[in-house]
């Protein structure tokens, strides 16, 4: 599936296709990340860095999303021999939105950027907030409508 990822990179938007949607099953079911979730984010993260033109949201809100998931509990520590690739991942997030910030994004890419950003800034806790925002919670947040 990365080896897809890699080479369609710019073409491949929708999670609901390939490979997008087989790795977000396999790596991240339901907010529950693997090994296998920490050895794939160095991967999506290179290959959206390297990607030239707009890229699918989900190379920043898949590394965002594992992130959350591990500090949240939600998937074993990382093994020793992914811990250097991953956590320099996390760091070089940075770099990812870099190459592509002259690029329009729609509202989901910009909450995933923010997601990643946070993720990359070490704060899983605000980058799990972004990635609950939608429409509904954004306009009710503008609103200060915080009843239930």
């Amino acid at each position: 599936m990365l080896r897809v990822l890699g080479q369609d990179a710019g073409r491949i938007t929708s999670i609901d296709s390939e490979p997008w949607f087989g790795l977000w099953s396999s790596l991240c079911h339901q907010d529950d990340v693997f090994e296998a979730s920490y050895a794939a984010v160095p991967h999506v993260v290179e290959i959206g860095t390297n990607a030239n033109g707009p890229i699918s949201f989900s190379f920043f809100q898949f590394p965002a999303a594992v992130e959350v998931a591990r500090k949240s509990g939600r998937g074993p520590e990382v093994p020793f021999d992914l811990k250097f690739a991953y956590f320099a991942a996390t760091k070089k997030i940075d770099d990812l939105i870099a190459a592509h910030r002259n690029e329009d994004w729609d509202i989901d890419t910009l909450l995933s950027v923010l997601a990643a950003q946070a993720v990359a800034k070490g704060n899983h806790r605000v980058a799990a907030a972004i990635m609950n925002l939608d429409d509904v919670l954004i306009q009710r947040l503008i609103d200060f409508d915080f009843a239930n």
